[in-house]
């Protein structure tokens, strides 16, 4: 019968060196606690399990244990085992170079597209976490379908037809990182198509185009107005990127008429619309819009995530793909391993399918209509000719503001400790549409013990 070494007490790394076992041992034992490698208190292994591990006498490591309980090095006392002594003299670090002093953050966060994550719901989490594991199968802990785990994308399609009118089937959806990595996988697949560009809103995120570039793809903006993107022509196009549920972050949503001529163009064209639907689930004053994809799945991929609905931090996002994509996805995805945490998707799959999900979304909703509604009651009292607009949905306003008086409230939110965004921060450097002033408030990030802080400040950086 083999050594059961690898069985025993705790593991300890050190290499006996020099003449005689002993001696060698005690050295390298001596020279782990002098350096630090060691810290006072460590408890060290039996002698039993060293001598086992080092394939020694018992007796050596005994009497090496010892002599440093001898000298001062160790520790031994009944039923506490060996350990390092709390006084050893342990060589100084290295100098470390002095840190420089990182600037205070801003007192409250008021950056469009977070949500509120101190209202995020472990309680409910950690119980489905505690279920879903409980009923994984083993298979589930190895690497698995590219596309995500069956669980969670059985899940979405039927939460997502239900909510959002996404005619989904799970062979069709692939679970991502977030966003950020569903956009870079459809870049790629994209320029392996042949594509040189994709057209994009002329308000977006930087990031959403920074990805689309280094995917090789340059962007397009498209003309905005009051009726959202003018999706009428589309000439020389084959791509094209909207959010038109809840323009970011304009906040309109797109105008049936050009709902309807973007999904002509791509019938027309085989062209593909990328519906980013990043905020679907919250809307206040207003029944909810569909999702695009709804009108043309053959044609529209529908991009959503949990960023919004529940935190960043999840990393969990899904394409529900038309029939022609899917094999490509998923096999550039399974070539890059593209992986997502497993353990997540079956807990988000049972928070689904408990109805924890809806009831948060819910709760979610009355809270930052509350505040919505504070912002709005807070302009009318102290800066009544700022007009709050795109507010029927989503997680922020755009905040209407005299021309030229832009950039000096952005800069006067600041001094009053404000972290916000001005409208021209989210305008495509090619945009054809003029520039209007206007900030964009995000009132999704401060708890709800810190948004009358928040009002207060903001109102005082507005003209």
């Amino acid at each position: 019968m083999g050594k059961t070494w690898a069985t025993l007490g705790v593991d300890l790394h050190v290499e006996p060196t020099g003449p005689g076992i002993r001696k060698g041992l005690t050295e390298a034992l001596r020279e782990a606690v002098r350096s630090g490698r060691l810290a006072p208190g460590t408890r060290l292994p039996s002698s039993r399990s060293l001598a086992a591990d080092l394939g020694i006498a018992r007796n050596t490591v005994a009497e090496s244990y010892a002599d440093l309980v001898a000298e001062g090095w160790l520790t031994a006392r009944q039923g506490s085992g060996t350990r390092v002594a709390e006084r050893s003299v342990v060589r100084p670090a290295p100098q470390a170079a002095p840190r420089r002093r990182e600037p205070a953050g801003p007192a409250y966060d008021l950056v469009p597209g977070r949500p509120d994550l101190a209202s995020f719901p472990r309680a409910a989490w950690l119980k489905a976490a505690r279920r879903a594991l409980a009923r994984a199968p083993h298979e589930a802990l190895g690497y698995g379908d590219p596309r995500g785990r069956p669980e969670l994308r059985t899940a979405l399609a039927g939460y997502l037809s239900r909510a959002r009118g996404v005619r989904a089937d799970p062979e069709r959806i692939v679970i991502c990182s977030g966003f950020s990595d569903g956009l870079t996988l459809l870049g790629l697949i994209l320029r392996r198509r042949g594509l040189r560009s994709v057209a994009v809103e002329s308000y977006g995120l930087d990031t959403h185009w920074n990805l689309l570039h280094r995917s090789g793809l340059r962007t397009t903006p498209l003309p905005f107005d009051e009726l959202g993107t003018d999706t009428r022509d589309m000439a020389g196009a084959r791509a094209v990127l909207l959010t038109p549920a809840h323009q970011f972050p304009m906040g309109v949503p797109l105008h049936p008429d050009r709902r309807a001529a973007v999904v002509a163009w791509a019938r027309r064209t085989g062209g593909l619309v990328l519906d980013d639907d990043y905020d679907g689930e919250f809307r206040y004053d207003r029944q909810p819009v569909g999702a695009l994809q709804g009108l043309d799945p053959d044609h529209v991929v529908h991009l959503g995530t949990a960023s919004k609905s529940l935190a960043p931090a999840l990393r969990l996002g899904w394409l529900v793909l038309p029939p022609s994509l899917v094999d490509e996805v998923v096999a550039l995805k399974a070539e890059g391993g593209w992986s997502t945490g497993a353990l997540d998707q079956l807990t988000l799959a049972e928070f689904i399918t408990s109805g924890a999900y809806d009831r948060h979304v819910r709760s979610a909703r009355l809270r930052y209509r509350r505040r919505r509604d504070a912002l709005v009651a807070a302009l009318a009292t102290r800066a009544p000719e700022v007009r709050a607009t795109g507010i029927a949905a989503g997680l922020h306003a755009v905040l209407r503001l005299p021309p030229g008086t832009e950039g000096p409230v952005v800069q006067a939110a600041a001094f009053q400790g404000l972290a916000v965004h001005g409208l021209s921060h989210h305008r495509h450097p090619d945009a054809p549409t003029a520039h209007q002033d206007a900030l964009v408030v995000g009132y999704g990030t401060p708890p709800d013990h810190a948004w009358a802080g928040a009002l207060d400040a903001l109102c005082r950086a507005l003209p």
